[in-house]
C-alpha cells in the first residue's frame, strides 16, 4: 500500500538562495508517515494512548532536484520492511507539476513503551503487528 500527501513548499522552508532547506524533507517524511498511520486506523494519538511510541532510529535522504517556494511536492510513503521490531518506510518525493523526482528517502523505526523499553508488537499488540505485516511492499 502506497499512500501519499501533497505539500506546498512554504516561504519559511527556503534558504537565502530560495531553495528548500534540506532539513524540511525530513519533516515532510514525518508528515507523510503520520498521515499513513492515520489512514490505516492507528493515528499517533491512538498509538500513544495504547502506550506505543515509534522513535526514528535512522534516516536517509538522497536529494535529486531542488524545490522552491510555492512548488507542490507529492510525497509517497510505503512500508518497505517490518519484522516485528524494526519498521522501515520508503519515501518518494516528486514535483507534482513536472512529475520529476526531487528526493528518495527512508526512515527506520522501532517500537518502545512509555519507559523506552522495546515492544514486541506480535505479543503485545497483535492487531497492529498483523496490519503492518500485511502492508509491507517489496
Amino acid at each position: 500500500m502506497m499512500e501519499y500527501i501533497i505539500h506546498k513548499v512554504q516561504y519559511y522552508e527556503t534558504d537565502k538562495m530560495g531553495i528548500t532547506h534540506h532539513s524540511n524533507y525530513i519533516r515532510w517524511m514525518e508528515e507523510a508517515r503520520v498521515d499513513f498511520f492515520e489512514k490505516i486506523g492507528y493515528d499517533y494519538s491512538r498509538l500513544e494512548t495504547e502506550g506505543i511510541i515509534s522513535p526514528v532510529v535512522g534516516v536517509e535522504c538522497n536529494y535529486k532536484l531542488s524545490t522552491k517556494f510555492e512548488d507542490t511536492v507529492e510525497i509517497k510513503v510505503r512500508i518497505k520492511e517490518f519484522k516485528g521490531v524494526k519498521l522501515v518506510f520508503e519515501y518518494l518525493m516528486k514535483n507534482a507539476k513536472t512529475n520529476e523526482i526531487v528526493a528518495e528517502a527512508s526512515s527506520k523505526h522501532c517500537f518502545v513503551n512509555n519507559e523506552g523499553r522495546p515492544i514486541i508488537l506480535k505479543k503485545e499488540f497483535p492487531e497492529l503487528d498483523q496490519k503492518l505485516k500485511e502492508l509491507v511492499e517489496t
